[in-house]
């Protein structure tokens, strides 16, 4: 019994994550109002630089666990 009730929730599940992709694909504007405008650079360098300091601060984390652990 559960495993039908957990089938038929997975099977709407999907069946409503499908229609959310579905509804996507049908917008007439890719994102060239962005690319005509050049604002689109400007959102890629602000990610770039939060992965970075993302990366950065990992590794500053991790010398600085490996001091600790040295002592």
């Amino acid at each position: 019994m559960i495993k039908k009730i957990k089938f038929w929730m997975m099977a709407v599940c999907l069946f409503l994550l499908n229609n959310v992709l579905m509804a996507q694909t049908n917008t007439p504007d890719d994102g060239s109002i962005m690319k005509s405008n050049g604002k689109i650079y400007v959102v890629m360098a602000v990610v770039v630089v939060i992965v970075l300091g993302l990366f950065i601060y990992l590794i500053a984390l991790d010398r600085q666990i490996r001091r600790i652990e040295k002592k």
